[in-house]
């Protein structure tokens, strides 16, 4: 299969790299060339960058009872007075990997905390890009095949201001949610689609 892209990172002159903010998330500014479809090189090219790390993301899932677990918590990104929505979404297990490469045991941990699950059996998904035009965020995707029998109740660590539900439902249901764009979050659809074309692997 062929390489779609004719440019690697060597055709991007990275002219200049500048903090302009650092706070809960931090923001770079970012001077650079590139090479040109039509030859040559872009004038200089100036972008605000976000740089927030990379990020975990887990759906545990029960083959036995075909369910799921998906958390609910506030999102302030999602507060939009003109719509009909609420910001309490229904999301994967999630956080910062905070500087470690180690994923697996990123969501391995998240998911104690979040949901108090203890997880052993993970399967990579995939991993994404969530806006590569504002953020250098790459998420990773993880199936955790458990038993969600016992699962349930309200978690997160109160320092860091987190009050999260859990909640578990059939997959079906969760894919109702999503069709009718009640889940609306980018690392939970990807996931659920994931594991529908892959459902034949997992399900008991």
């Amino acid at each position: 299969m062929n390489n779609i892209s004719i440019f690697k990172s060597k055709d991007i002159d990275l002219i200049e790299k500048e903090a302009v903010y650092d706070g809960f998330f931090k923001i770079e500014r970012y001077g650079f060339r590139h090479k040109l479809f039509a030859g040559g090189y872009s004038d200089t090219v100036y972008r605000e960058i976000l740089e927030r790390g990379h990020a975990v993301a887990v759906l545990p899932y029960d083959a036995k009872t075909d369910s799921v677990l998906l958390i609910e918590q506030v999102r302030i990104g999602a507060l939009d007075p003109a719509l009909d929505k609420s910001p309490w979404l229904l999301e994967c297990i999630a956080g910062m990997a905070d500087g470690s490469d180690d994923y697996q045991q990123v969501a391995i941990k998240e998911a104690k905390e979040e949901a108090g699950l203890e997880l052993d059996n993970l399967t990579f998904m995939m991993s994404y890009l969530s806006s590569p035009g504002g953020t250098t965020e790459r998420l990773y995707l993880y199936l955790a095949q458990t038993d969600l029998s016992q699962a349930g109740g309200v978690f997160g660590l109160e320092h860091e201001g987190e009050d999260i539900k859990v909640h578990v439902m059939p997959r079906a249901q969760a894919m109702a949610y999503l069709e009718k764009g009640i889940i609306d979050n980018a690392a939970t659809v990807i996931s659920l689609q994931w594991l529908a074309l892959n459902l034949d692997k997992f399900k008991s």
